[in-house]
């Protein structure tokens, strides 16, 4: 294929989302009546969260994948376990040489460490497959094995964002939270277009939504500030760490109850009923005796994609009402996230691929890619209203790296499909 089909191909997915996700924005407005509402997402939310996501990720596993292709496909995890861990460095360096306030810190890392494992390759890797003259081979197949790639990919980033990213975010907001309780943060009315007496913005001197001082030494006033120490106006110390064992079981708790998550149990036992040649003989093919459950999944599945991607429209119209965050912290975001880390995951990758770890199938190679290359994960956004810290902040951030996204993703498509195909 020439260079101009490969645009083609790569273009056709993103645009899908953009015009979807446009009409989602479009329907979180006065001009449909707030049809796509707060709590109305959330509702629909819990619809694909609980319903539709696990019903789609058990009817692909179970019909496309086998034992030796979970045995094969042991990088995948490596893989994502690397997104977090590279991204996570560099948004660390960020935090130090641009030195924001404490409510953009855990932001700024969680964006450049957790990318979108679930939703945008459940959208972009199977409809590159439905293209005429695509170049991962027969339509039918390559479709069904790129939902079963990237239902494994939403699985284990699910397990990452809500261990990983939720402790970032979390430690960053409890020590918010202690600086704002010991009055060590001081805060500054905003004088927009759009405030007023009653609903004036907190900003600060470099227009990240408050300006914190701290006294030095910042040990005086807190310690402790991951273990949720509580902070005393009128004390200078803190109450002692928690122990490690219970430190380590609340991980563990965490990990847990990401593991039980309906996506995830719907993820491992598709691995089952795809593993063993009974159980997949029981709801898969013509003459399977239960093939009207598999026929059933099939169809709640196919409600996933259209309403993930019209929320996904829906909640970025947050970003609109707001410039709480700094144009550099943007950029440098951006430039993480959708350019640098992907850079560093192809050579990953193409090393990966050259000592013999990865399958031969080129559709493989190209999402483990495209992880690196993803904007950060709606969940921040989750994270954020969870515990009341950065809400402002991180719809701005997420505006505006889903909207330089419309651009890398084709970019970054159109170039892996020419490098891989």
């Amino acid at each position: 294929m020439g260079f101009l089909d490969l645009l083609v191909v790569a273009s056709m997915p993103v645009i899908q989302v953009l015009l979807i996700s446009g009409l989602g924005a479009l329907m979180a407005t006065q001009y449909f009546d707030n049809l796509l509402s707060p709590n109305f997402r959330k509702s629909l939310n819990k619809v694909v969260f609980l319903v539709f996501t696990p019903s789609l990720v058990f009817s692909s596993f179970a019909k496309s994948v086998t034992l030796e292709d979970m045995i094969s496909w042991w990088f995948m995890p490596v893989n994502v376990g690397l997104t977090f861990l590279i991204g996570g460095i560099i948004g660390w360096i960020l935090v130090k040489l641009l030195k924001p306030n404490l409510k953009v810190e855990g932001l700024i890392i969680a964006a450049c460490s957790s990318g979108n494992m679930g939703n945008l390759p459940l959208v972009i890797v199977p409809a590159i497959c439905n293209e005429s003259g695509g170049p991962f081979g027969e339509k039918e197949i390559c479709h069904n094995n790129a939902l079963s790639y990237a239902s494994f990919s939403m699985a284990l980033g699910g397990i990452f964002i809500w261990t990983y990213t939720y402790r970032t975010i979390r430690s960053r907001a409890m020590k918010f939270k202690a600086l704002e309780a010991a009055d060590l943060i001081i805060k500054v009315p905003n004088n927009g277009l759009d405030s007023n007496a009653e609903t004036s913005l907190l900003k600060g001197h470099n227009n990240e939504n408050v300006a914190v001082e701290v006294p030095p030494p910042l040990s005086d006033y807190v310690g402790d500030f991951e273990n949720q120490n509580v902070v005393d106006h009128d004390q200078t110390s803190v109450k002692g760490k928690e122990s490690f064992w219970h430190k380590m079981t609340e991980f563990l708790s965490e990990l847990l109850e990401e593991l039980m998550s309906p996506p995830a149990i719907a993820t491992f036992v598709g691995f089952i009923f795809g593993a063993v040649t009974w159980l997949r003989n029981l709801i898969i093919g013509d003459n399977a005796p239960f093939r009207v459950i598999q026929d059933s999944l099939q169809l709640l599945g196919n409600g996933t994609i259209p309403c993930i991607t019209l929320l996904l429209g829906s909640n970025l119209t947050q970003g609109f009402k707001s410039t709480s965050v700094k144009p550099l912290t943007l950029f440098c975001i951006i430039i993480a996230r959708l350019f640098l880390l992907p850079v560093i995951g192809l050579f990953i990758v193409k090393a990966a691929a050259n000592f013999g770890f990865l399958p031969v199938d080129p559709l493989f190679q190209y999402i483990l890619v495209m992880q690196y290359a993803m904007p950060p994960a709606m969940n921040i956004s989750t994270m954020a209203q969870l515990f009341d810290v950065g809400n402002e902040e991180c719809s701005v951030i997420l505006l505006w790296t889903y909207g330089a996204a419309a651009i890398a993703l084709t970019a970054w498509s159109t170039f892996l499909l020419w490098v891989l195909a």
